[in-house]
């Protein structure tokens, strides 16, 4: 979703990573398939203590809290590669420290709350492509004749998408709801209705359908004055605008930064002549 405030998913964060087994398993292939003979004697002396000191029997994780085993995960420092902040990657300081699926972990920078999980949640909201019916239907349209505008109500329904940490409860959802729709006519010749270019959503709809009979202003449309003599076609810009809410596990909830999705379409126009009798 392309936002219209600056907003992207953090650089590194905190979050549940392993299970005691598979920190075990971790550490086992690393010793299997690091050749720590090339290091020196100090740096390896040093390594082999720190980990013995956080893993071994007496550690701070004794074995690995392998007696733990589904009571709670270790969380570690995930950097997001594809952040293009790379030195914020490694903002987060390595560190490795173990949550009970009972308990919250300690807020921190950071720290995965139910506020980040919101923004992550909307970072991976996909909306449909924005498509817009128009009548006159067959191109080109006709000048001062109005072109309404509408958009399908089954496409753009509310979308919701969930973000949580397995195991401990903690969710939050994001609601992406089709707001608005702005018309850029892609000429001063027209006259968009209403005069401002936008369409609000009104009881779930933006513009309304054109039926056989209607006349008058479209709701949502625009009216071209001039035609296209002397260039193929008019860019008609449709830019639809969703609201974006959040709520979550324990209660909370807010809003986020809008999302816009545009489309652009050629739109002839000519002239009708008539011969008045």
């Amino acid at each position: 979703m392309n936002s219209s405030t600056s907003w992207s998913p953090p650089a590194c964060y905190y979050a549940p990573t392993h299970t005691p087994e598979e920190m075990a398993a971790h550490w086992d292939e690393f010793y299997a398939n690091t050749n720590r003979d090339i290091w020196a004697d100090d740096m390896r002396q040093s390594f082999d203590a720190s980990h013995e000191a956080r893993f071994g029997e007496a550690g701070e994780f004794p074995d690995y809290n392998k007696t733990l085993q589904g009571e709670g995960m270790f969380w570690t420092r995930v950097i997001n590669r594809e952040h293009p902040d790379h030195q914020g990657q490694m903002a987060c300081a390595a560190r490795t420290f173990w949550v009970d699926f009972t308990e919250a972990p300690e807020p921190g920078p950071g720290v995965v709350d139910s506020t980040l999980l919101a923004e992550l949640a909307w970072e991976r909201t996909r909306v449909p492509d924005t498509e817009v019916s128009l009548n006159p239907a067959d191109v080109p349209q006709k000048v001062n004749l109005p072109t309404w505008i509408w958009l399908d109500n089954a496409a753009f329904e509310p979308v919701s998408i969930r973000a949580e940490l397995d195991g401990y409860g903690l969710w939050a959802e994001t609601t992406a709801t089709p707001a608005r729709l702005t018309l850029d006519p892609g000429t001063a010749d027209a006259t968009t209705h209403p005069t401002s270019g936008t369409c609000e959503a009104t009881d779930g709809t933006i513009g309304t359908a054109w039926t056989p009979g209607a006349g008058g202003s479209p709701p949502c449309g625009i009216t071209y004055t001039r035609a296209t003599t002397d260039r193929s076609a008019y860019p008609l810009s449709a830019a639809l605008t969703w609201e974006v809410t959040w709520s979550d596990s324990l209660g909370g909830s807010g809003t986020l930064p809008d999302g816009e999705f545009s489309t652009t379409l050629d739109i002839p126009v000519e002239e009708v002549q008539t011969i008045v009798r």
